[in-house]
């Protein structure tokens, strides 16, 4: 009977999952507020619906009470997270919040599959997280001297990035994290989101020559840095999203290709000092004929993928603990294995549409402080993204970055949501914005009305 439910909800959970990521795309043409709306119920309801499948195939093999305690609890988080953020912050983007959750909650759902303590502790951290991201929109929002500190966020960045140095230690290869109380932290998240903070209050101003030099020459040290520290995946989110950042400020195309250049020598440099780095590379290229050596990881993910199918094997059906990392940077070939290549595909839809929507709330900024800061934050956000997925399914070679939001990791998760909250400020601004025009323009016409009515 387990089997029959969990084959039965699979294409189940397919057919609602699609239905999600359509309407994360279709509210993108709808002009009517109203209709808008009820898209976004409709995504709370198919969310919520997804979730309780899940977990009710997970009770039925796992058939402990501590998952039921576990789900209701998970339940009651994202009931009462929605109803705060859709209620205190009443403009803000309803696709992002929905979508924020809704990737937490597969996350959390593989996590409870994979390792119950490990969802527990991931869980835990995400309500502490969502609890201090309901502050950021506002302080975004509000608070108007963040775009004068640019030298301080430099120095605090480097402090971060450094603070592996002292008390850092090594896992896989990079010594990229702190453990602190038990729980592994990795300092280049946080520093992430500073530096690009750093770089936007450093060009929305001055694009001088000598301004480039100083935020080039910061910037350049907070990638050698994390090239030290052998966390070569975060180095390439910063290089890029630097190189992005500074061609979106001056409009000059001439940095991004002398970006390029210093970023494809800069690679043959870490092929040759680095073994790990030459060993993903090994694997990339020929993950069969290294299957016993650096290839089993790569392999071992197409395994999965492939044996997955476009429906996947069903919860509990596949044989995740084959792939290793399977928790953090492989849960990609987890979710595709048990829940489908078609899952899969319309997760990554989910992502991309937050990623528009990042993209799109950019765009529509006036002040460069904060449209840089927009673009930074998308680029890193959408860089990632593509060198995790790129990695697992053996596109580009593997770089050791994590899911957003659904892998485990308490820093991970911590600095995606205040990603996702910062950006919500920004469009907050936006809106803001556009009722302080809306409504000059009334007064204007009002004026107008007025005097018409006197002559």
């Amino acid at each position: 009977m387990v089997n029959v439910i969990t084959q039965l909800f699979k294409y189940m959970v397919a057919l609602i999952m699609a239905i999600y990521t359509i309407r994360c795309f279709t509210v993108f043409s709808v002009k009517k507020e109203k209709k808008k709306r009820r898209i976004y119920r409709s995504q709370n309801f198919l969310m919520l619906w997804i979730h309780l499948m899940l977990y009710t195939i997970i009770f039925l093999n796992e058939k402990s009470m501590y998952v039921l305690v576990f789900y209701g609890a998970q339940l009651c988080f994202f009931i009462v997270a929605l109803f705060m953020y859709n209620n205190i912050y009443r403009n803000a983007s309803k696709l992002l919040i929905n979508n924020m959750f809704f990737l937490m909650m597969i996350g959390f759902v593989m996590l409870t599959r994979l390792d119950m303590t490990l969802a527990v502790k991931q869980f835990l951290i995400a309500v502490a997280s969502v609890a201090f991201s309901l502050t950021v929109p506002v302080i975004v929002e509000k608070v108007g001297f963040l775009s004068r500190l640019g030298i301080v966020y430099g120095i605090i960045g480097l402090g971060v990035v450094g603070s592996v140095f002292i008390f850092g230690t090594k896992v896989y290869g990079a010594t990229n994290w702190i453990s602190i109380a038990g729980i592994g932290f990795q300092p280049s998240e946080l520093a992430k989101i500073i530096f690009v903070f750093f770089v936007a209050a450093m060009l929305y101003k001055n694009t001088s020559l000598k301004q480039i030099m100083l935020t080039s020459a910061l910037a350049g040290v907070h990638v050698l840095m994390l090239v030290v520290e052998k966390d070569l995946g975060a180095a390439v989110i910063f290089f890029v999203t630097y190189i992005v950042m500074l061609y979106v400020a001056t409009r000059r195309a001439m940095w991004p290709l002398m970006g390029l250049a210093a970023g494809a020598g800069a690679s043959v440099v870490a092929y040759h000092l680095f073994d790990h780095v030459k060993r993903r590379v090994v694997a990339w290229k020929d993950p069969w004929g290294n299957y016993n050596d650096a290839g089993y990881q790569i392999a071992q993910s197409l395994f999965a993928i492939g044996t997955g199918g476009w429906f996947g094997m069903g919860l509990y059906q596949g044989m995740p603990k084959d792939i290793p990392v399977r928790e953090s940077d492989f849960i990609f070939a987890v979710i595709a294995e048990e829940l489908g290549g078609f899952f899969a595909i319309c997760l990554i839809l989910v992502f991309m549409s937050c990623f528009i929507m990042f993209i799109n709330i950019s765009l529509r900024l006036t002040n460069n402080f904060y449209k840089l800061l927009a673009i930074g934050l998308s680029i890193a956000y959408g860089f990632q993204l593509f060198l995790c997925i790129g990695g697992v399914i053996k596109f580009i070679p593997h770089t050791g970055v994590t899911l957003p939001l659904i892998s485990y990791g308490g820093s991970s998760i911590l600095s995606t949501i205040i990603v996702f909250a910062v950006i919500q400020g920004l469009y907050l601004l936006k809106q803001k914005e556009v009722k302080e025009i809306e409504e000059k323009r009334r007064e204007s016409e009002q004026r107008q009305w007025n005097d018409q009515t006197r002559v």
